[in-house]
């Protein structure tokens, strides 16, 4: 997920009581919320493939989680320590307290990525296995108006804290309603106005004191409604499953092939509309479905899997760093050449088929490697 959504599930996690373990819990309740995304620091010291490579990786898993959970909490108890000792005060914090409030925030972290696409691998560095959610789309605005909606009542006391709230209220409310990524919601004026209407009751249940009136009952609400939320999800992922199995059986059986794995993904604050990625002996195809309706397939695309010249150009090309870091994070790579026809080179397309396609590019989401043409194109 979204470092904001991290961040949000730390703040509410230390009003809902975590706060109260030890002076300093809420900042390393926010801290460990987003710890595991430290590997970022990979960017400091290679390229976007090892950066690829990296993330998502010994810090999310159980491993790295735990150890992470650990150490945060000794270092803010270590300066804190150091700090009191300058100023000739006793040490306000508590340690047990950090550890207990850093335990059950870091744990969030893995498990809100794992309910996501891209996936997560729990067993690094024994097991490359990555175990995938297919829930919740990687940014979600309802989670942010949960959560936020909740930090907001909880914390908005002074008048700093309520300008901040409001600047970034502005700024979600601007994506929400007037970016150019807002076209990309369905329905964009429905949930445009249920945004602002959802924004206005939480500025009259600021008004009405609600903190004083139910104080950390607020959070524990915001957590039970992002269950709410993630159980409803669950059953529209279950249906999507099955009407996107059965137009994949039918779509692989005219091409007389037999489906081998198949995926059912969220797509952007649509929870009747998924996308769908499956696998054969043969090809990789890709379709959007809906649970709801007599027609449950949109637009279908498929690339066969290498052959003849095209896997003779992608065995040249296999051995390359980029290719392999690729190849090893992709969950339904497909290949395509750019020109079959070439005489002199060419480009090896190459694309994660849950995210993008050949030649259309998406960032890590997608390669292109230039390759001379194949002997067979060159009459050679």
């Amino acid at each position: 997920m979204d470092n904001l959504t991290h961040t949000l599930v730390g703040l509410v996690a230390a009003k809902a009581g975590l706060e109260k373990l030890s002076p300093g819990a809420t900042a390393v309740c926010l801290l460990a919320a987003n710890s595991p995304d430290s590997d970022i620091i990979v960017l400091a010291f290679g390229d976007r493939w090892d950066f690829l490579q990296h993330h998502r990786g010994i810090t999310h898993a159980i491993v790295g989680v735990i150890g992470l959970a650990i150490l945060l909490p000794i270092i803010v108890h270590s300066v804190e320590r150091l700090w009191s000792r300058f100023r000739n005060q006793p040490p306000r914090t508590k340690l047990k307290g950090l550890m207990l409030a850093s335990f059950i925030v870091s744990a969030t972290h893995p498990l809100l990525d794992w309910t996501n696409n891209y996936g997560i691998r729990f067993l690094l560095p024994w097991n490359q296995k990555w175990s995938y959610g297919d829930l919740v789309f990687i940014v979600d605005p309802f989670l942010w108006l949960i959560l936020g909606g909740a930090a907001f009542l909880l914390t908005a006391r002074t008048k700093l804290l309520k300008f901040t709230w409001a600047a970034l209220a502005a700024v979600l409310t601007f994506l929400i309603v007037a970016s150019p990524r807002s076209g990309n919601l369905p329905n964009p004026r429905l949930i445009a106005l249920l945004w602002i209407l959802a924004l206005v009751a939480l500025i009259v249940l600021s008004v009405k004191d609600a903190r004083e009136r139910w104080g950390s009952k607020i959070a524990f609400v915001a957590f039970a409604l992002v269950l709410c939320y993630w159980s409803a999800l669950g059953f529209a992922h279950a249906r999507a499953v099955a009407r996107g199995s059965e137009a994949a059986a039918r779509l692989a059986s005219a091409n007389g092939e037999v489906v081998a794995r198949l995926a059912a993904m969220p797509r952007l604050a649509n929870p009747f509309r998924w996308d769908c990625v499956f696998e054969t002996d043969r090809a990789m195809y890709r379709f959007d479905v809906t649970i709801m309706g007599d027609n449950p397939t949109g637009r279908q695309v498929r690339y066969v899997k290498p052959e003849g010249v095209l896997k003779q150009s992608f065995d040249t090309i296999a051995q390359q760093k980029a290719v392999r870091v690729f190849l090893g994070f992709a969950r339904f790579p497909v290949a395509q050449l750019e020109d079959p026809g070439c005489t002199t080179q060419t480009l090896v397309q190459l694309a994660d088929l849950r995210y993008t396609e050949p030649g259309q590019s998406r960032g890590s989401f997608s390669l292109e490697v230039p390759v001379d043409c194949p002997n067979e194109q060159l009459g050679r």
